[in-house]
């Protein structure tokens, strides 16, 4: 066999096109998802550094990768602003603990950590005559997915800030409890929580 003919050693298995692959080792063409208000605006790219190029429109966020959201909303916090390599290594880092401990796609313990992680109600304050009322209102679905985010980066501050706990131990522990639905996880006890103050309101 010539030398030209011969298989790549480095090739992943099966022929699968690493160019499809986020960080060169997990598939995001074969995602399922289990809510359909959400699905448009949870985006599964291979790509996870688009250095702000859906930046300019408001609504253009849901055009980038979920993975490359929650990188961003890792982020913003006082310690870690604008550290994005860091941030990404973390993730890259917490995904093969997510593989290891699950024997599944991480991108796909991350989509459906945001879907049980996603509030499908709220409440605002209503003001009748000088006095504000609670009411509950469904939540928009693009706005149950930053919610979502919000509260898994919240959840993976809470235990890994100023703890013994390493930060990539931390965010695999909270998408794997919020892909379980674990309520002891931060982000769905959030959610549990914002949902049970909106039921009260109705």
């Amino acid at each position: 066999m010539a030398a030209e003919d011969q298989p790549d050693p480095d090739a992943p298995a099966g022929g699968t096109d690493v160019s499809a692959q986020l960080f060169g080792k997990w598939d995001v063409t074969e995602i399922e998802y289990g809510d359909p208000s959400t699905e448009r605006y949870i985006n599964a790219t291979p790509v996870a550094h688009t250095a702000g190029r859906h930046a300019s429109k408001q609504f253009q966020k849901s055009q980038i990768s979920i993975v490359e959201r929650f990188i961003n909303r890792l982020m913003q916090t006082e310690e870690n602003t604008g550290k994005k390599q860091q941030t990404l290594n973390l993730v890259r880092d917490a995904f093969d603990i997510v593989h290891e401990r699950t024997e599944e796609n991480p991108v796909q313990v991350l989509v459906s950590a945001v879907e049980n992680a996603a509030p499908r109600e709220e409440t605002v304050r209503l003001k009748y005559g000088g006095i504000s009322v609670p009411k509950a209102v469904d939540v928009a679905p693009q706005r149950r997915v930053d919610q979502a985010l919000k509260f898994i980066a919240d959840g993976v501050q809470s235990n890994s800030f100023k703890t013994p706990t390493p930060a990539e131990e931390a965010i695999a522990s909270q998408l794997i409890g919020a892909a379980d639905y674990d309520v002891q996880t931060y982000a769905i006890s959030q959610k549990e929580e914002k949902e049970r103050v909106a039921a009260a309101a109705r």
